[in-house]
């Protein structure tokens, strides 16, 4: 790397220490900045070309210098003779002003050590083209070494020739005297340009039709840039001693030969004997051979022979030249039409650039890109021809490179990006832009994009022009991937929905969502949900179009697999917006058929979701459950977390509620407490539990025989009495969670759920988990039941000791027989106040369907069995309080049957077991 490094920094040593000595002390680096050596031209290519540019205004320019250290071997007045012949052929140069001449932009210099001057900028000599490279900068160019003419480019540059001849012939009356490919120069753009008129003759006669040239006789002895090039003179100009304009044209025939054959002249002259030289030419050129000529084109070689003619008045003028069909080239008719612009007006322009396209493919890239790219760039300033000439220009742009398109094309499209006025030129300007759009993003530097391109486009959106908007909404998608992120979300999407709101257009709107759908993949999920969604709820009109575009949106959004819409927000949000819209009149079958189906795999999907949800859940209660009972001392009771909402519930109505199993001991043995308790809790929980131990301890209870009311009038008992009242035959009671076997005759089923609490302890407000908390007081109803701790009931947590009635067993046959109830007495808490079963729970009206009734169905497996009775415990189901909780559907009350119907009660006393049922069917529809 150091090596090449130094080897760079030797380079540019050497050619700055070559421009300085060259140059320095010279009056054309006052304005003119000399850059770097590439090419060299003029008499003997005595030139050499240096690019540079002019220090006020930056244009760029070429520097002809010739070093006078080259001629220091002659004498001196062989010194002057030179630099008097290079001096003329500059002031000459000078002095000419056509588009075939090369133009001088700064008049000759003299300094002590060089001579300059500078021109337009230039590419090479075309003797440097054809393969002479003397007095060219080592290192070799590479683009002059490997610069290879094509046909378009030598055909035109031969037809300019002969354009700069007849303007030198017909108009200004001069012969040039030496043209060789020496005196030819490529322009930057690729034109081929006349200079080095050291040996030009003008007529003595200029007045005259006839004009007539003074030539001098040849000088072998002066130094070879003291004369013309002898390989290229006609022979009568050494051999006659005279010259005309056909003199010129033989200069041409072999110049035409030379392109064709590398380089290389007709004949090759001996300089030292160029007398005989030239009489042996005259030899050859009379019986010219067709081999002499072979690699010239057919349809020119004819013309190239007869410019080579030994008579002069054979060779056609140059005006005749011009108009031979070789130069009848497409490419070549197309340059010269370029050339001749100016002398055009906006109508034929117009015409011209419109049949531009079909041309351009057929040229080189070089010859469009250097030679016709500039001619189009220079129409901008006109705006009435930028609709005519851009689509050209980024046609051209499409061929060029990334670098090329920045350095040639982009500063000349800036302006032209920001364009107004006139207004219809404009909106064509912008209608051509968008459909060249991802080329422009592609090529366009990102700085430019978002200072040039883009503001267009949102131009574009914003345009009072339908068209405008609908093309730029059905482009937009093509490169939407192209555009930044933040421009994309703070500058396009916004302008995006603007239209579609604003807008008057059906189109308009429709393409809007559809450009939406487009470019949601560009988006990233929360902004698509955030902003997007949202925004179909604000559009205005409901024509099918529009709505079957804000369901593509959803759909899209739906689907992608980096997008998505969150169940929350399916359920609250897009889901009832796409319901209201899918009933929408306007809509067909197939239409509403769209929505359906999508309205269905949001359904699934929200449940899928929403069901495995509650399932992980499910199974983490239940594994912190186990961990719980199975090391219930594991976590003290002062750190235990307050119990969830699903342990809640499974503690007041058995799992059995919520999962439809039961915890098989568990659920009977007492809940332990979740809070930590005072001294006089503790006291009355083993109390209670001593209680429920000695109930459990006892003999069976033998059921009385309900005893009808026989006043109407009379008020309800108190609840615990009717109860025990009016228990009719107990068999047998299980609290296990069993599968509940078909009823048999005389029995019914009593829906008890497990041994979770039901109730709170008397005077406690009891809460459904679900509704607010629904108080009643409990006539005398302990059962073992204790004061809570923080729980679901008053916000204390509950344990209850439930009595076990697995073990009282009554024969079918007893009836009417009371039990011996003593040893319940103690369980219950005297002086309550009586309720009647009609006001233990809010009554609901008859036929009403509660909707959070049906949520819950009845518990599969819970089954309390009762044998030998209709109505267990005062005519009301087993299950006591069951009117306040919506957990339990009414089809776990059993049915009672016309054969084990108990007698009924009087209007004031206890109810028939079918009226308890109707009761019942009133409460929960």
């Amino acid at each position: 790397m150091e090596s090449m490094l130094n080897k760079l920094k030797s380079t540019v040593t050497k050619v700055t220490a070559d421009v300085t000595s060259a140059v320095m002390g010279n009056p054309v680096t006052r304005e003119f900045e000399v850059g770097r050596h590439i090419a060299s031209g003029g008499p003997g290519l005595c030139w050499r070309i240096y690019n540079g540019t002019k220090k006020s205004t930056k244009q760029e320019v070429a520097v002809f210098v010739f070093d006078k250290k080259m001629i220091d071997k002659y004498q001196k007045f062989e010194k002057d003779q030179i630099i008097d012949s290079l001096k003329k052929g500059v002031q000459q140069l000078t002095r000419l002003r056509h588009p075939r001449l090369l133009t001088v932009q700064h008049p000759l210099e003299e300094s002590r050590d060089c001579l300059a001057f500078c021109t337009e900028p230039v590419f090479a000599s075309l003797s440097n083209v054809l393969g002479q490279w003397e007095n060219l900068p080592s290192p070799m160019p590479t683009d002059i070494k490997e610069y290879k003419l094509f046909d378009v480019e030598t055909k035109y540059g031969l037809l300019q020739i002969s354009e700069g001849l007849s303007f030198l012939h017909s108009g200004v009356k001069m012969v040039h005297g030496n043209l060789c490919p020496e005196n030819i120069i490529l322009n930057k753009s690729g034109a081929w340009k006349i200079m080095g008129f050291d040996f030009s003759i003008s007529s003595t006669n200029p007045s005259d039709a006839e004009p007539k040239y003074t030539c001098k006789e040849w000088e072998p002895n002066l130094p070879p840039l003291s004369l013309p090039n002898p390989e290229y003179l006609a022979p009568e100009y050494i051999l006659s001693v005279s010259c005309d304009s056909a003199s010129d044209m033989y200069s041409l025939g072999v110049v035409m030969h030379a392109v064709f054959n590398e380089g290389k002249p007709v004949f090759q002259v001996n300089k030292h004997d160029i007398f005989k030289s030239f009489s042996r030419q005259l030899d050859q050129l009379s019986t010219m051979s067709p081999a002499l000529l072979n690699k010239i084109p057919e349809e020119v070689r004819e013309h190239v022979k007869m410019l080579l003619s030994v008579t002069p008045n054979v060779r056609p003028d140059a005006d005749q030249m011009t108009k031979i069909p070789f130069f009848d080239d497409v490419g070549a008719m197309t340059l010269q039409y370029f050339d001749s612009l100016f002398q055009r007006d906006n109508l034929q322009k117009s015409q011209f650039y419109k049949g531009l396209p079909k041309v351009l493919p057929k040229l080189p890239k070089r010859v469009v890109v250097y030679r016709i790219l500039p001619a189009l760039t220079s129409e901008f300033v006109n705006p009435d021809m930028v609709p005519f000439v851009l689509p050209n220009v980024l046609l051209i742009a499409e061929e060029c490179t990334k670098e090329e398109y920045v350095r040639l094309i982009l500063p000349d499209l800036t302006p032209v990006f920001k364009q107004q006025e006139p207004v219809q030129a404009s909106n064509m300007i912008l209608l051509i832009f968008l459909q060249k759009m991802d080329l422009l993003l592609t090529k366009t530097p990102a700085e430019d994009i978002k200072n040039s391109v883009l503001p267009m486009v949102y131009r574009a959106l914003e345009a009072p022009s339908v068209q405008i908007q609908e093309l730029c909404l059905n482009i937009i998608p093509t490169f939407a991937n192209l555009i930044d992120y933040p421009s994309m979300k703070n500058s396009l999407i916004p302008r995006v929905k603007s239209a579609c709101l604003q807008t008057s257009s059906l189109a308009v709107r429709v393409n809007s969502l559809v450009c939406l759908g487009k470019i949601l993949e560009y988006l990233d999920k929360w902004y698509v949900i955030d902003e997007i969604l949202p925004f179909l709820q604000q559009i205005p009109s409901r024509e099918p179009a529009v709505l079957m575009g804000i369901l593509g949106i959803y759909k899209c959004t739906f689907s992608h697999k980096k997008l998505g819409i969150p169940k929350e927000h399916l359920a609250s949000k897009s889901l009832p917006h796409l319901v209201s819209l899918s009933i929408d009149n306007n809509l067909n079958l197939n239409q509403f058929n769209s929505f359906m189906v999508v309205i269905r795999d949001m359904l699934s999907r929200m449940e899928a979701e929403h069901k495995t949800k509650l399932e992980q859940l499910h199974v983490m209660q239940e594994q912190q459950r186990s961990i719980n009972i199975t090391n219930p001392g594991s976590q003290s009771e002062e750190t235990k977390s307050p119990p969830s909402t699903g342990n809640q519930i499974d503690d007041i109505f058995g799992s059995t509620g919520v999962n439809g199993k039961e915890n098989g001991s568990a659920a009977a043995a007492p809940q332990p407490n979740r809070m930590s308790l005072t001294l006089e809790e503790k006291q009355r929980l083993a109390k209670e539990q001593e209680q429920a131990a000695k109930l459990r301890s006892q003999q069976p209870l033998a059921p009385q025989t309900m005893k009808p009311a026989s006043n109407t009038n009379t008020k309800t008992k108190d609840l615990t009495s009717s109860l025990l009242n009016n228990m009719t035959s107990i068999n047998s009671l299980s609290l296990a969670n069993t599968a509940r076997p078909a009823p048999v005759q005389g029995t019914t089923i009593a829906a008890f759920p497990s041994a979770s609490p039901m109730m709170g302890p008397m005077g406690v407000s009891v809460s459904n988990g679900f509704n607010p908390p629904m108080g009643f007081q409990a006539g005398g109803m302990g059962m073992g039941m204790r004061p809570a701790g923080p729980g679901l009931y008053g916000g204390m947590a509950t344990t209850t000791s439930t009595p076990n009635f697995g073990a009282l067993t009554q024969n079918q046959g007893q009836t009417n027989k009371a039990p011996d109830m003593s040893a319940l007495d103690s369980l219950f808490t005297p002086s309550q106040p009586k309720v009647t079963l009609n006001q233990m729970g809010p009554k609901a009206t008859p036929g009403t369907n509660t909707p959070w009734l049906n949520q819950f169905g009845s518990p599969q497996n819970a089954q309390t069995q009762m044998q030998g009775a209709s109505v267990g415990m005062g005519g009301v189901p087993s299950g006591f309080g069951m009117q306040a909780n919506p957990f339990f559907s009414p089809q776990n009350f059993s049915q009672p049957t016309a054969a084990a119907a108990a007698p009924s009660l009087n209007q004031s006393g206890v109810k028939h077991s079918a009226s308890v049922n109707n009761d019942l069917k009133d409460l929960f529809g």
